[in-house]
């Protein structure tokens, strides 16, 4: 009879035998709380022990402290994150798995957007498909991989894109910095078909998009939504658009009947493309400044100018927790210059896309920066990225723009 602590071991050795995968991670005791609340990442120092010899991009069978089989993911040896969940079946990850889960997808969107063929197709762990974004911007695909184990079936996945959508090209936009965290070079160019401008609309505004030239997968399609809650309060109304890149909010306001729209970025690119889009659509009450937006606040603040609708929409200030500290200090002092700004009973937006200042610190930003500036503010309005980019209530960073209305007296 075995006795004791050989019971346990009995008992653990006749469960992982039961596994099916040959390559597997074992997790430490109660490392398993994440994963089963619905995280989609397993991190290096949550692995108690690696069985056999995985190399990076392969599929491991992920097993709990006492065996038991929680399913599958794509293993990497060399990232933090150490292994991205696939499925809590024991499945073959071929192209009918990327087929299966790739279409699912879509047919979301097809409802979230059935009049528009521009949208993000797939949204990497949000659609349990850990590391892999895929944009639609009508005829053209634009395509990013952030794991290895992505990487790794990158042409399985376009051939899959191809037998979807036909599209007249792919690209991938592989230039993130977070690929180096994944041992992956930084990369951009035609995968497959043809490559050229293409013009989207979104809410009734034209932009036209550089797929290889432009931002991120070729545009900021995460704040469709929010650009046209300004609608109500824009009508001959004077706004203000701080970081507007390539037209942004700035050129909804126009369009919803602003009498005048001050649009600011420091790239003298984004300034160009802005105007193209203007001309684009027959915007003729937009006015551009090429300045940095700290100093062109502080400035007109100085000056006492005032507009009717403020609108802060930078890009993340932080990167990682370690400089948090000096990204929530970069936001107040913008949130509390564009607050000062406003005229009274007017409208201040304000957005953040950094996963590391999470809702309630964003929100604790802009409240205590309308003390600062000394007025006060009612939130109307507070919403994230639109429905094509769904998000993980278990996963804190899938939750990374945040984006806040408020009336101010």
């Amino acid at each position: 009879m075995i006795q004791g602590g050989s019971l346990i071991i009995a008992k653990f050795l006749i469960t992982y035998r039961m596994s099916t995968l040959a390559q597997h991670v074992i997790l430490k005791k109660n490392e398993d709380r994440r994963l089963l609340g619905g995280h989609q990442w397993i991190f290096s120092n949550e692995i108690h022990r690696i069985v056999g010899e995985p190399k990076s991009g392969e599929i491991v069978e992920i097993l709990r402290s006492d065996g038991r089989s929680l399913g599958i993911g794509m293993f990497n040896p060399t990232s933090l994150i150490a292994v991205r969940f696939l499925s809590p079946a024991i499945e073959t990850i071929d192209a009918s798995f990327f087929q299966k889960k790739i279409s699912a997808a879509v047919t979301l969107r097809m409802k979230l957007f059935p009049d528009s063929d521009t949208y993000r197709i797939v949204n990497g762990e949000s659609d349990f498909l850990p590391g892999l974004i895929v944009d639609r911007y009508g005829d053209f695909l634009s395509l990013q991989t952030f794991s290895a184990g992505m990487e790794s079936r990158l042409t399985m996945i376009c051939d899959v894109l191809e037998s979807i959508f036909h599209p007249k090209g792919i690209v991938e936009r592989n230039e993130s910095p977070l690929r180096s965290l994944e041992g992956l070079e930084l990369r951009k160019g035609l995968l497959c078909g043809s490559v050229e401008p293409v013009t989207i609309t979104l809410h009734d505004v034209k932009f036209s998009v550089d797929i290889l030239g432009g931002q991120k997968s070729g545009f900021f399609l995460d704040q469709r939504n929010n650009r046209a809650s300004i609608k109500p309060f824009t009508k001959n109304a004077a706004v203000l658009d701080c970081f507007c890149n390539e037209g942004g909010f700035g050129l909804y306001a126009a369009k919803f009947g602003a009498s005048v729209v001050d649009s600011v970025d420091i790239s003298g690119d984004a300034i160009v493309k802005a105007k193209q889009n203007a001309a684009l659509n027959g915007l003729t009450t937009l006015q551009y400044h090429t300045e940095d937006v700290f100093t062109f606040l502080d400035r007109s603040v100085k000056e006492e100018k005032k507009w009717d609708v403020v609108i802060l929409d930078p890009p993340s200030f932080t990167k990682s927790k370690k400089t948090v500290a000096t990204a929530i200090k970069g936001y107040k002092e913008i949130n509390t210059n564009g607050l000062r700004l406003v005229a009274s009973n007017g409208i201040f937006v304000s957005a953040s896309c950094s996963h590391h200042v999470d809702q309630d610190s964003f929100l604790n930003i802009v409240q205590e920066s309308s003390v600062k500036a000394n007025r006060r503010i009612q939130l109307l309005y507070f919403s994230g990225a639109a429905p094509d980019h769904p998000t993980l209530p278990s996963m804190p960073e899938t939750h990374y723009l945040k984006f806040a209305l408020c009336k101010v007296e």
